[in-house]
């Protein structure tokens, strides 16, 4: 028989794995530390990408303290916006809006003193909530610079509460000096919709001969856009992205003119290459020496923070009404009668409504 002393498959002691450096800890510790509301300022006003990521973990956060202390950052904060230029892009998966994002991000910012955030509404697992698409790992090269920021956020399903905290976000990464604002959408459901009517120019980025043309006519985005690219317009693809420009240019003739005094256009673009990324650009500035010249610019911008204010009501209206502990008590009864036929989605939603707004029973404590 073998020694047990004499086996390899003996277990040696071993030495204890030494502790993680005393100044990294340091730096954990102040990291997770609470910062004051004039330090969370104070760092975004700086250009701290740190402290802006921080800041913008508050406005998404459902707890009650951190929206409360993400709102006074805001309102600090709000004198040191608005002065930058704000670009929608939209496009179904797949066509490209994350390279060209970088493209575009990447020659921005090679100007001295340009900065460029990107915030993407990612969509959101059903399962888990969190994002799916992860676009810091899609655009690698942008996220890598110090001039730049990207940030997704998960929809969570609720589109209205993802506008919002996009809108926020905008705002800080204002506050934060950034002068180019890019807000990518997924290019599925209502999102286009409600990208549009947070920034002041709108790209529909679209491919040849995948059916996206009639895609987008359908789902009324052209509608939406001031300017549609092509992507993708290099190599044997060339003449197939020509003649796709040309159909969605003849198709954006059939649409209202704008009410900015712009003719939408259509252009072609590689992102693999490069071409065309200038001629895009160009046109957003185009259109913003355009509009402020005509005063559509601030007029857009002035609606859009007075509709800013009505979705932010209608928003914490519904988080009042969900968590009133009568409707809580009542809702899901109610939803059962409705799913088996004993009541109508009118009468229950009308119940709700009556039992929310019912006056509060006196207090027989209270004195008159």
């Amino acid at each position: 028989m073998v020694d047990p002393k004499d086996s390899a498959l003996r277990v040696r002691p071993g030495r204890a794995a030494p502790g993680p450096p005393q100044d990294l800890i340091a730096r954990v510790s102040n990291r997770r530390r609470s910062l004051s509301r004039q330090q969370y300022v104070d760092g975004i006003l700086q250009g701290q990408r740190t402290i802006l990521a921080r800041a913008i973990t508050l406005i998404e956060s459902s707890r009650a303290t951190d929206r409360q202390l993400a709102e006074q950052i805001l309102e600090d904060c709000l004198p040191h916006t608005g002065n930058s230029i704000r670009v929608g892009i939209t496009g179904v998966p797949g066509a490209g809006k994350s390279s060209i994002i970088e493209v575009l991000g990447s020659s921005l910012i090679r100007d001295p003193g340009q900065r460029v955030a990107v915030l993407a509404i990612d969509p959101s697992s059903q399962l888990s909530g969190g994002s799916i698409l992860g676009d810091k790992t899609r655009m690698k090269s942008l996220a890598a610079s110090e001039m730049a920021f990207i940030r997704p956020s998960p929809s969570g399903g609720s589109l209205g509460g993802v506008a919002q905290r996009t809108r926020e976000v905008m705002l800080l990464c204002e506050a934060a000096g950034y002068q180019n604002i890019i807000v990518e959408t997924v290019g599925v459901g209502q999102s286009e919709t409600a990208v549009h009517d947070m920034v002041d120019f709108f790209l529909l980025i679209m491919l040849a001969g995948a059916g996206d043309e009639l895609q987008g006519m359908k789902r009324g985005v052209m509608e939406l856009a001031d300017l549609v690219v092509i992507n993708k317009a290099d190599g044997s693809n060339r003449v197939a992205a020509e003649k796709a420009r040309t159909e969605a240019q003849n198709a954006l003739h059939y649409f209202p003119s704008s009410q900015a005094g712009w003719t939408p256009r259509a252009l072609t673009c590689s992102a693999r290459t490069g071409t065309g990324i200038p001629e895009l650009w160009n046109c957003v500035l185009s259109y913003i020496a355009l509009t402020k010249a005509n005063g559509y610019f601030g007029l857009a911008r002035r609606n859009q923070m007075k509709q800013w204010m009505h979705e932010i009501i209608q928003n914490g209206l519904r988080r009042q009404f969900e968590s009133h502990p009568a409707i809580q008590k009542r809702l899901e009864v109610l939803e059962q009668d409705v799913v088996q036929g004993r009541t109508t989605s009118f009468r229950a939603a009308r119940a709700l409504l009556d039992i929310y707004t019912a006056p509060l029973p006196a207090d027989p404590n209270s004195r008159h």
